[in-house]
């Protein structure tokens, strides 16, 4: 099976020995405490499940702006993007211990304890320099960029034991999985080569054939489609939607033992091409030995080009970083002259009136008016659900 980043085993700081986790939990009770972020306790819950292999806790200033430059931190390990603790109203001094509290659980419990190592501040040049070399903006406008300034600005660092996954592990109970644990899954399933995608959207028939085409160049055994339970901007679709969605779509339209549904717990990014790399260490640490990037992955609006998170592999990811192999997909689509579903790259006789093409806002327009999308372009049985949530609102 394909090696962890950066280490030759997966090293999760998740408390999985119930006795020891049990007390951490009574401690945590009688420790100073801190609020976090969003952001902050999502990192956690990536932290404790293994996809922020290998790293023990929290970034300090030095690692934020040597990843945010440079990708990688002050030691060497290369990194795309930071990981940080950033809070409000904080009382804490270097060598304290501390509770780090869940801003997203009713009560804000105890996530983890960590033992602090450095209490620094970012000035405000240093919030500008993450955002234009993370996010490749400053814009407001832009949501990862929105959510980055909305913090606060007091940097903790330093190792954390994790006690729990946040909401996702109940409100997903059949969904979010740790890195660990979807390595134990492809191991008894006797796949070698696995296929990861990535995705914050209900997946429509040109995603479903990505899968398959993907699956079929690589020869791979099984393909894990991986989707993303945080938080998402304003107007996308909650994370149970899609659950069912994509579980449909599987259970329906995949032969047995060829696909496996899971979920991780973070907040959407919106990085572009720095979340794509991102997703790849993620993917990696979970056991997947490939994973497919197609048009303008883990981006918003126009702030990056269409394949800009294909060729920072090429640009700025150095041989021999990643062990992951990246299957880079053009945009897909139904082609009306070949009757099924292509990259559209690979039908140059193509002129786009020979595809079927919709956009999000009329996809979105349609389902909200009781109205199905063309077979070429959704599976009833998932346009069928969306149009459920879609009507609900109204």
């Amino acid at each position: 099976m394909i090696k962890p980043h950066g280490s030759e085993t997966l090293t999760p700081l998740y408390v999985s020995d119930e006795t020891q986790r049990q007390a951490l939990v009574e401690e945590a009770k009688t420790l100073p405490s801190q609020l976090l972020s969003s952001a902050g306790a999502a990192n956690a819950v990536m932290l404790g499940a293994g996809y922020f292999n290998p790293l023990i806790g929290y970034m300090n200033r030095a690692d934020v702006l040597e990843v945010s430059e440079k990708m990688h931190t002050v030691s060497g390990l290369f990194w795309p993007t930071p990981v940080m603790c950033l809070v409000e109203n904080n009382t804490a001094s270097s060598g304290d211990r501390i509770a780090l509290l869940d801003p997203n659980v009713d009560g804000s419990p105890a996530i983890a304890i960590m033992e602090i190592e450095a209490v620094e501040q970012m000035s405000e040049t240093d919030m500008q320099q993450v955002a234009e070399q993370v996010y490749r903006t400053t814009d407001l406008a832009h949501p990862g960029v929105a959510e980055l300034m909305e913090q606060g600005r007091t940097l903790l660092s330093g190792p954390i034991q994790v006690l729990n996954f946040s909401y996702f592990e109940v409100d997903f109970a059949d969904t979010f999985q740790t890195a660990s644990e979807i390595r134990e899954e492809i191991k008894s399933a006797g796949w070698n080569k696995v296929v990861a995608f990535q995705t914050r959207n209900p997946m429509h028939l040109a995603h479903e054939e990505l899968c398959r085409i993907a699956m079929e160049r690589v020869e791979a055994d099984g393909c894990v489609i991986h989707m993303l339970l945080g938080k998402l901007k304003p107007g996308d679709i909650p994370a149970d939607v899609r659950d069912a969605a994509i579980r449909k779509m599987a259970e329906l339209y995949f032969p047995p033992n060829t696909v496996k549904i899971s979920g991780y717990g973070f907040d959407m990014l919106y990085a572009g091409p720095r979340e794509a790399v991102l997703h790849a260490v993620f993917r990696q640490n979970m056991g997947a030995t490939h994973f497919i990037i197609g048009r303008d992955h883990a981006g918003v609006g126009d702030y990056y080009g269409d394949f800009d998170a294909q060729t920072i592999f090429d640009d700025d990811v150095p041989a021999g970083a990643l062990e992951i192999e990246i299957f880079r997909a053009d945009h897909t689509a139904w082609s009306k002259k070949l009757n099924k579903v292509v990259m559209m790259r690979e039908a140059p006789d193509h002129s786009k009136e020979d595809f079927v093409l919709l956009s999000g806002t009329k996809v979105r327009e349609m389902l909200g008016k009781g109205i199905a999308p063309p077979a070429e372009f959704s599976r009833p049985e998932v346009a069928q659900i969306l149009m459920d949530y879609y009507q609900s609102l109204s």
